[in-house]
Formats: structure tokens, sequence, C-alpha cells
């Protein structure tokens, strides 16, 4: 990694709010891009690379809840702080479904704010540092070929898997040692068109045993985590 500053984008309506905000990130040593709207702030993603946003829900044009939505989509990763008026357990977990990382209610802590960027700025620079999976991959035994959408399995069989099961198996990959949560795994692999029930994601991960683990019983690749998501380890 160099010594670059690292970039923030926020995206405030509020005048004086983003002001503030924007003078004392700077004081941090950040780079920080304003942006007005919603719009904006979705034209300025696609054209350049920010380690963080900061995102108001309430912005004129495209609220807050659809850019981060429509950014989930696009498969980017930049990590997202949420700031809302609103402060209901609902609001809070629509924005969390939605796809960000942290949400903080209005009127907040300036510390509090700063110690959360901080924190997601660490998400970002980890994600800048991973590297990418190579399109055939190995797994104990096993071939994993992204681009052919062809598994040889634990006992030598060759198997076509269809491609949500590969968009699934290459995002737990990616993600290594890490727990994946259900609603990232809706955004990546299915989008919000179609809401897959749990049980078909748990029977992903029972086909993966299946053809990867030695016993599937005690799966050492392939974890269920309770009422969050799934992990792959290795």
């Amino acid at each position: 990694m160099n010594n670059r500053k690292l970039s923030i984008l926020l995206v405030e309506d509020e005048e004086n709010l983003q002001e503030a905000l924007k003078l004392n990130l700077e004081l941090e040593d950040y780079e920080v891009t304003s942006a007005w709207n919603g719009v904006e702030a979705l034209e300025l993603v696609q054209k350049e690379h920010f380690d963080l946003m900061i995102l108001d829900v309430m912005l004129p044009e495209l609220d807050g809840i659809s850019v981060c939505e429509t950014i989930r989509l696009q498969n980017n990763d930049i990590p997202i702080l949420i700031l809302s008026a609103k402060n209901s357990s609902a609001d809070r977990v629509l924005g969390l479904k939605k796809g960000a990382d942290d949400y903080l209610t209005k009127p907040f802590n300036l510390e509090e704010l700063l110690l959360r960027v901080s924190k997601l700025l660490q998400k970002s620079k980890q994600l800048l540092e991973r590297k990418p999976v190579e399109q055939v991959y190995h797994l104990g035994k096993s071939n994993i070929d992204f681009s052919s959408l062809e598994c040889t399995t634990r006992d030598g069989s060759v198997i076509t898997l269809t491609k949500k099961e590969m968009m699934l198996l290459k995002l737990l990959i990616e993600n290594k040692n890490e727990v994946v949560t259900r609603e990232k795994i809706l955004q990546s692999v299915w989008g919000y068109n179609v809401y897959p029930t749990t049980r078909t994601i748990d029977n992903f991960i029972l086909n993966f045993r299946k053809y990867f683990e030695e016993d599937s019983r005690n799966p050492k690749f392939f974890h269920s985590v309770r009422g969050i998501g799934y992990k792959f380890t290795e």
C-alpha cells in the first residue's frame, strides 16, 4: 500500500452538516469529495474509487437507501456508513439489508462518527489487499473451474454447477474465513429481483458439502453460522 490519503465520498444535502463533516474529516487527513444528491453520488462512484461512502438517507432526486441498493447490485464493495434521522429498528434493519455496513442516527456524537469511519476504512484496506480468486481453484482433492462452471468432486466425478451455485461458491471462497451474511448473498448472487428462502441457500451449502467434504456431517470447508450467514474455511 502506498501513502495516498484515504478517500471518502460524503453524500449530504444539509449544507451546514456537509461543511462541518467535511472539515472534521479533512482534519483527520482524509480526502473528502462532496455530493449533494443521490444521482450525483452514483455518478461519482462509477467514475472514481473511494475507500468509504458516508450516505445520508433523506436526499433529493434519489434517496440514500436506493443509492445503497444500486451500488450493491453493481457488486461494488465500498463500505457504506448511513446517516439518518430515522432511528427506529425497522429503518436500521432496512438500511443494513440494502447493503449498508453501518448505520448512525442523527444527531450523533462526532467522536463516535470518526471511530466508525476509522473502523470501516480498515475494512476497505482489507478489500484492496485481498487477492482475487484464480479461475481454477484447488480445494482439497477437488478442482473448481469458475469459467466453465465445472468441478471435480472429492471422488473424482466431474459435475456442472448452476450459475447461481458457482456465484455463491466464489463469493464464499473470496471471503475465506469470514462470515458472509445472508443479506450479502442476496445482493451478490440473487440481486433483489428474487428473494430465495433460507432453505434455498442451505440446500446449496448441503450440495457443496456433498461434493467437496470428506465427511459432510463434520464439514471442514462450508459452515452455517446460525442466524447470520455462512462461512468458508480452509
